[in-house]
């Protein structure tokens, strides 16, 4: 099984949903060491996405291959989410769609994805995992990733890495002193509190999951009925 544009489509819609259920958790999140905007604005950008890759499907224009669509997913984030999530997701985004053309991502893609889409966060944000921002999330899933494609794992058990480990780094930024950002200021307040940019990351990752989880259960289904 290779995961292709209708996967990454998937992938965003479930994102989005995922990010409109949060919103209010995220954004309490963010009012303890941030300006109490992140759900917001993320939601915000995330329901743009779909209205543009909505638009153009209903035009015909839909890209054909995973990075065209995360492509979307960049411009989009970094054009409507205001504060570090739009600039730092977007170039997530971007990195990882211009880390593959091919029409299907496999183990190996996903893991390059996931590497070229942290190290651009990463530099972008000036941040690296224990900082207490989105890389505590996406630097472990990117490694997690890596092991179990070097196991032999499939698209879904390298996805199932990533997000687990995301849900992980997530948690385990509460007691980390922030050294970037906004909740940086804080200085030892900031202890106590998970990051919501490594929260939502999270969420993301899992979206990116379950997408492919139906799709192996489809190809599955169509398998048992030949």
């Amino acid at each position: 099984m290779s995961l292709d544009a209708a996967w990454a489509l998937d992938w965003v819609r479930r994102a989005a949903e995922l990010i409109a259920e949060n919103r209010a958790e995220l954004t309490e999140l963010d009012r303890a060491i941030g300006d109490a905007d992140h759900g917001d604005n993320l939601d915000r950008g995330m329901r743009a996405v779909v209205t543009k890759l909505d638009a153009a499907q209903e035009a015909g224009n839909l890209p054909a291959t995973p990075g065209g669509v995360l492509k979307v997913v960049a411009t989009t984030l970094m054009a409507t989410v205001g504060g570090a999530g739009g600039p730092l997701l977007g170039t997530a985004f971007l990195k990882a769609a211009r880390s593959c053309e091919a029409t299907a991502w496999g183990p190996g893609e996903l893991v390059r994805a996931l590497e070229e889409a942290t190290s651009g966060l990463e530099a972008r944000g000036h941040a690296i995992s224990g900082d207490k921002t989105m890389a505590d999330a996406w630097r472990p899933a990117a490694v997690a990733a890596k092991e179990a494609a070097e196991i032999g794992e499939d698209e879904v058990g390298v996805l199932t890495a990533a997000a687990q480990a995301a849900v992980k780094g997530a948690q385990d930024t509460e007691p980390l002193q922030a050294r970037r950002g906004r909740a940086s200021f804080l200085g030892e307040r900031s202890c106590g509190h998970r990051d919501p940019g490594a929260q939502s990351s999270a969420l993301i990752l899992q979206a990116a999951l379950e997408a492919a989880r139906d799709r192996s259960s489809d190809r599955l289904q169509v398998v048992e009925q030949a």
